[in-house]
């Protein structure tokens, strides 16, 4: 097990802390002190940065695994699904805008996994990033927003708002990926064909 995936592996692990942390009724809503809500946001934080961070060690180090390719994303969507639907339970965001951005990660997932059997990489895409980033800081400003600075909380439904669209739009475009992609195998594997014809006729 590589530095690379450890992190992945403890991202995954933080996701139960952090929801234990924000939907538990600590006592003066504190823990240690510190506001449960900045507690969950550090979690969260924390979690964020070895998302970052493993695959920049990944790349540096030359570590990339199969094992790691396969965890990374479902360590990500767990953090994220996570954070969303804790928020949810807390009134913090609303259930339909959830719901859309959750199915997106789903829908993504399968259509990704359709293209492995058809032996077709998707590379992440640029929206892909910006989709992400987007999240982060949409879920870092509800947690803070909901808890010790409530003045965050309108930026926090603002910056939710280009999540859901981000969201939809990076959707649309790795659809539009795989089924350029799809033709370009078929062309390929139709020229293959008619190559393999072509000399058993001469």
């Amino acid at each position: 097990m590589n530095l690379p995936n450890t992190l992945t592996l403890v991202r995954m692990f933080l996701v139960p802390l952090l929801v234990v942390v924000l939907l538990t009724e600590f006592e003066g809503r504190q823990i240690f002190g510190m506001s449960k809500e900045l507690v969950g946001a550090g979690i969260f934080a924390v979690a964020s940065v070895t998302d970052w961070l493993d695959g920049w060690l990944a790349r540096r180090r030359r570590q990339v695994t199969w094992l790691g390719q396969m965890l990374d994303p479902v360590a990500d969507k767990l953090l994220t699904s996570a954070a969303f639907i804790s928020l949810v339970q807390l009134g913090l965001a609303p259930a339909w805008m959830v719901a859309l951005i959750i199915g997106r990660e789903f829908a993504i997932t399968a259509l990704r996994s359709l293209a492995y059997t058809k032996g077709i990489t998707i590379p992440a895409s640029p929206l892909g990033k910006i989709k992400m980033v987007t999240q982060v800081t949409a879920i870092l400003l509800l947690i803070v927003g909901g808890g010790p600075l409530p003045v965050l909380l309108p930026l926090g439904h603002v910056a939710l708002w280009f999540v859901m669209v981000t969201a939809m739009v990076s959707a649309a475009d790795y659809y539009r990926r795989f089924q350029r992609l799809l033709n370009a195998r078929v062309i390929d594997v139709n020229v293959v064909r008619e190559q393999k014809g072509q000399r058993r006729v001469s």
